[in-house]
């Protein structure tokens, strides 16, 4: 054909290494995007100032995500990196004088401090082989609480040569100096990519037994990969120092949302494997470009969360669509029941004999063992033992926790008013390891608990502001609103494929800045005195919370080990394509699931609300970690599939028996974070050797 015009085709070999860069290659568009976005809507054209400014501001979060890329790179989660740049922080604030030599022993102890937090996590993930999500979260408590011991209000002083150093200009309103950092983080990345090490990272995210099948330890490629991981958290830290000129032990956790947006939108695929830094670097820049659009358009500094929020989920939602994606197969699914509808095809139009019923009612009867003999109680305790000796240590250990409150308190520990205290405290733990232990039972977590107890407390005070008329309409609502969130986290996991700590970590920071905007910063009214006489009055010699608290326990008891809803948990913990072959509705029982954590955090709020008589946009925040541990210190396997609620109800009691013991023996209240984070580890590590 004369008039035909061949247009030139990429090699092969190019279209491959084009198809493998499209997600940085996205975010690498995205960044010019919204840089000329900026410009345009700018008063002036963009200076070297105002370039210069923004490398320095991201400096911090681009070395930080780094970080994080390489532990998604071998299939990890790493939740203790905001708090690892505080301590970074606080020990460069404190400890360095000014002199070159003291600062530069000091940036370069900072990296070990990081690369000590991420050997720390390696050793128990990839030699324990415990879960990173459970591992990182107990090193983030502990490291936050050692913050507050070091510094426990911000102050210190970084030396100015610090700051010259990273953030200043290496040639003068040419080349700042972060841009230059940045760049040499850059290339370690690509030389370590190129290394042979860098190929066990992939090969080991793509398919450990695979790698391991191919001559590569598995073991020390995951240990080396958080102990270089922890060493750029540490890079960041140094940063974060240069930019803020002093010390803060909380300064780092406030980026937790803006580093897992920066990996995901850079590129890295959270199931490992595929990604790398050039794109985290990148989307990086383009997160903190997107705050200075608000800051141009004038947004209140409120939205913040809410945007980085939205920023994560969107990007991870994006990464997860697809032919092959949840969403395509549910829509699918849905097409076919419409069919069956129309068609009247599904097995519920079937006809059925008319002994049906009464044959399945005789096929699900429980019969007696033919194996077991002995007395009843010793056959009840061979068919419970496998739960027992989960739930025993945390009762030894309350018991031990008892006597040492005995021996150091004295004679007050053996009246009402002790016991009265312990229960009325324990209520909180009981009710938010109601729905944190169905979530962990089906292998997921819910890290949206503090917001949503605060939204919900925050809202009920205004609303009720301090009668009991409108607290009757009120209650309902805020507990509705838990349910609603918590119906969003499960349609979020079920619908796009997402993880849970991602869905519930973005929830909870549209939470916080849901908080900011209804409350203008400045939370309103008071709780109602019908909340307030369930912590204040008396009814049989205990405040009507103990009562409520025994109440909650019975109900708790019946909904995951008396009805087909906990069974159905079970069952998805244990295994989730059994329980999708055995006929199990996998996906209403994961949303039921998120949505009963949603319920127990809105009730957790209201009765907050009642106990302090106000509430407060952070009053939340101290529970996440207890929440967890309460369900773990129980017996649950972190894992899934495993666990009673009584043993959870013996966490809670022992978590509040040791926090009373350091709140009476005057030790500082950071402690309680220290504790709790190696009780979780413990308890994890202890269950992992017994269930193996």
């Amino acid at each position: 054909m004369s008039g035909a015009v061949t247009l030139p085709t990429l090699p092969l070999r190019w279209r491959r290494n084009l198809a493998r860069q499209q997600r940085m290659l996205v975010a690498v568009g995205a960044f010019v995007a919204i840089f000329v976005y900026l410009d345009v809507i700018s008063p002036g054209p963009v200076s070297y100032f105002e370039i210069s400014f923004l490398f320095a501001n991201a400096g911090p979060l681009v070395l930080a995500a780094m970080g994080q890329t390489i532990v998604f790179l071998i299939r990890g989660f790493d939740l203790s990196c905001g708090a690892t740049l505080s301590l970074v922080n606080v020990m460069i604030a404190l400890y360095t004088r000014d002199t070159v030599h003291s600062q530069i022993l000091m940036c370069l102890a900072g990296l070990g401090i990081g690369a000590a937090v991420g050997a720390f996590n390696g050793f128990f993930i990839a030699f324990m082989r415990l879960q990173p999500v459970v591992v990182t979260l107990a090193t983030m408590f502990i490291i936050l609480g050692l913050n507050l011991l070091i510094m426990p209000d911000p102050g210190g002083m970084v030396p100015y040569g610090i700051t010259q150093m990273l953030t200043g200009d290496v040639i003068y309103e040419v080349l700042p100096a972060s841009l230059v950092v940045i760049l040499i983080a850059l290339l370690v990345w690509v030389l370590i990519k190129r290394s042979r090490f860098g190929t066990a990272l992939y090969a080991v995210g793509s398919n450990e037994e695979a790698a391991f099948s191919n001559g590569i330890s598995v073991v020390r490629t995951k240990f080396f990969g958080y102990t270089l991981a922890g060493m750029f958290y540490g890079a960041g830290g140094v940063f974060l120092s240069a930019q803020t000129l002093s010390g803060d032990p909380l300064v780092g956790s406030g980026m937790l949302l803006l580093i897992f947006a920066a990996t995901i939108l850079g590129g890295t695929r959270i199931g490992g494997g595929q990604g790398g830094c050039v794109g985290t670097a990148f989307a990086a820049l383009t997160l903190l470009l997107i705050s200075n659009v608000m800051l141009v358009l004038n947004v209140s500094s409120h939205y913040t969360p809410i945007v980085e929020a939205v920023i994560l989920l969107l990007a991870v939602a994006g990464a997860t669509l697809g032919k092959d994606a949840p969403l395509a197969e549910h829509v699918k699914i849905l097409r076919v029941n419409i069919a069956g509808l129309s068609k009247r095809t599904l097995p519920r139009f079937l006809e059925r004999p008319d002994n049906y019923r009464a044959k399945l009612q005789t096929d699900w009867q429980v019969r007696p063992s033919d194996e077991l003999t002995g007395s009843t109680l010793s056959q009840w305790r061979i068919k419970n033992w496998d739960n027992l000796r989960l739930m025993i240590p945390a009762w030894v250990l309350l018991l031990v926790v008892y006597v040492l409150v005995i021996t150091i308190i004295g004679g007050s520990a053996w009246s009402t008013h002790y016991f009265n205290s312990l229960f009325t405290l324990a209520l909180f733990f009981a009710v938010l390891g109601l729905g944190q232990g169905a979530v962990v039972m089906t292998g997921g977590l819910d890290l949206s608990v503090p917001h949503t107890m605060a939204f919900t407390g925050v809202m009920l005070a205004a609303l009720s502001n301090g009668m009991d008329a409108p607290a009757y309409w009120a209650i309902p609502l805020v507990l509705g609103i838990g349910i609603t969130l918590g119906i969003a986290n499960g349609l979020g996991i079920v619908l796009f494929g997402m993880p849970a700590i991602v869905v519930t970590l973005a929830t909870n920071g549209i939470m916080q800045g849901l908080g900011l905007l209804y409350t203008g910063g400045i939370p309103t009214g008071r709780s109602p005195p019908v909340l307030v006489w369930l912590f204040t009055g008396r009814f049989l010699g205990f405040a009507p919370a103990v009562w409520l608290l025994v109440l909650f326990v019975a109900a708790a008891i019946i909904l995951l080990h008396r009805t087909t809803f906990g069974r159905r948990i079970f069952a998805l913990g244990n295994s989730r394509r059994v329980a999708l072959l055995s006929g199990v509705r996998v996906d209403r029982t994961t949303i039921g699931v998120y949505a009963l954590s949603g319920f127990c955090s809105a009730l957790a709020g209201v009765l907050m609300t009642g106990f302090s008589t106000v509430s407060f946009l952070n009053m939340g925040l101290p529970f996440l970690l207890p929440s967890i541990a309460v369900v773990l210190v129980g017996g649950t396997l972190a894992t899934g599939g495993r666990g009673h609620y009584v043993g959870i109800l013996g966490g809670a009691l022992l978590l509040t028996a040791v926090a009373t013991f350091v709140t009476g023996s005057n030790i500082p209240i950071a402690w309680r974070d220290v504790v709790f984070g190696i009780v979780i580890l413990g308890a994890v590590l202890t269950l992992r050797e017994r269930a193996s």
